[in-house]
């Protein structure tokens, strides 16, 4: 799919159609998700600072992402694969390897292409957005070709034509080739394909090490014979939130470790799964990053069994000097729950860290997003860490203790409903006012409207679905 979450945006929004759309966190340390191809043109891309962004880009629409109606976009579209081809292989919520000679829907160059074009046309009639679709005689290529053939377009590689349209590509266009393999190979005067294949792969080997060498290598010939594998299975479930500020007060980090926990067992049972092993993860103010695991003596999807166990990790980490991101994820998926009223944590308790390292993820789009169970492409930390945390209020206070209710937040793209005026999207908050344009899908732009942000006739809402979407 082409700009996936930005066309959603846009075709949800019809004041956006055509505008400059940005997808991501919208706090300080915010990270792009997606940019719609108009801000590209201002040099905006995925995982880039959101800060840098609205510098280039200073009059585009900055939105948070919306997963429950990109999710339900995808389901339409990755139905419509498996009408092709049992072997469907998501790699992201808007990007998949079909196997169409499995489906008996395409056996030469012809009947392929006239195939890939037909799902076009029903992808745009279902969803009114646009995707690209690459043929190939292996995964890799079709890869390439969907990638040479964006926006909204089709590329088939001929067998036999491989090395001669690889020759000339950067070295990044091969999967697997990172901004740190790809300045290694340049400073090795190595910067085209053409180029990995006349170095040879003894070379390769000896700059990159056996595994690493030798793949590249293969790739550079246009050689890969990865089968298409159907639906592989969510291996863990987790949710994670980088924040604006630096967290220092031990309170806060409790309740934020504690609504993880919430959140990341509503994600566990809408997959219809259960585990055994709570990990948390903690990014600290030097980009340090710590995982600590605690294994239950039996699957789970209690609520307050995963946030005992987390709590418990969490006093296991020393937060001096501030926490920037927290996590709570669940590893050892079982599709049952262990009824065992005593299934808490084995007498060993936590065990030893399983990483350590310094490094931080950025989202990535078009294929390169990652935290969703259907898998993740090349390179790219997973959409809810690359939208971030718009701030989340402080913990309570103990009960009995007055305390002034909470002032609602209202993040710029999401879902509202006016008692009034039906349906709508928040442009912006901020000095106690919220604007909110009212318009739906398939509408014309709407009027913009200001309100207290406590207006009692204005509420958060679920999306709506997109004009022509069948689940809708």
């Amino acid at each position: 799919m082409d700009a996936f979450y930005a066309s959603v945006e846009q075709a949800s929004k019809p004041s956006l159609r055509g505008k400059a759309v940005i997808v991501g966190g919208l706090g300080p340390r915010g990270v792009v998700a997606t940019a719609s191809y108009e801000a590209r043109r201002f040099g905006v891309h995925s995982a880039m600072p959101t800060a840098q962004a609205r510098r280039l880009c200073p009059n585009g629409a900055y939105l948070i992402p919306r997963f429950t109606l990109y999710r339900q976009v995808s389901d339409v579209v990755m139905a419509m694969l498996r009408e092709l081809s049992p072997l469907v292989e998501p790699l992201s919520l808007d990007e998949a390897f079909v196997d169409l000679e499995a489906g008996g829907v395409a056996f030469d160059s012809d009947s392929a292409r006239a195939t890939g074009e037909r799902l076009r046309a029903d992808i745009r009639a279902a969803t009114g957005l646009s995707g690209s679709v690459g043929l190939a005689g292996s995964k890799m290529l079709a890869k390439v070709a969907s990638e040479e053939a964006k926006p909204a377009g089709l590329l088939l590689i001929e067998p036999g034509t491989e090395r001669e349209l690889l020759a000339p590509m950067p070295v990044r266009t091969l999967p697997g080739v990172g901004p740190a393999t790809g300045e290694h190979l340049r400073r090795a005067g190595i910067t085209t394909v053409g180029e990995l294949v006349e170095a040879g792969e003894d070379e390769l080997v000896r700059m990159l090490g056996r595994a690493h060498g030798a793949g590249l290598y293969r790739m550079a010939l246009g050689l890969d014979d990865r089968a298409v594998v159907a639906e592989r299975d969510a291996k863990s479930v987790s949710v994670e939130d980088t924040f604006d500020v630096d967290l220092h007060d031990r309170v806060r980090i409790r309740g934020e470790v504690q609504r993880l926990a919430d959140r990341c067992v509503a994600r566990l049972r809408g997959s219809g799964h259960s585990g055994r092993t709570i990990v948390l993860k903690v990014r600290r103010y030097d980009f340090s990053t710590l995982t600590r695991s605690e294994t239950l003596r039996g699957p789970t999807d209690d609520p307050a069994v995963v946030r005992e166990a987390a709590a418990r990790l969490l006093e296991a980490v020393d937060t001096t000097g501030g926490v920037r991101l927290l996590g709570v994820g669940v590893t050892g998926l079982a599709d049952y729950t262990q009824e065992d009223l005593f299934a808490q944590s084995l007498a060993a308790g936590p065990e030893a860290p399983d990483a350590a390292d310094g490094t931080g993820g950025a989202g990535g789009t078009g294929g390169a997003g990652g935290a969703d169970p259907t898998g993740a492409a090349a390179g790219g930390a997973g959409p809810e860490a690359a939208a971030g945390a718009t701030g989340a209020p402080e913990a309570p206070e103990p009960p009995g203790e007055s305390q002034e209710a909470p002032e609602r937040r209202w993040a710029a793209g999401s879902d509202v409903r006016h008692v009034l005026y039906g349906p709508g999207w928040v442009q912006g908050s901020g000095v106690g006012r919220v604007t909110v344009r009212f318009e739906q899908p398939g509408s014309e732009p709407g009027r913009v409207r200001t309100f207290r942000v406590d207006d009692p006739d204005l509420e958060p809402s679920d999306p709506l679905p997109l004009v022509g979407d069948p689940t809708g």
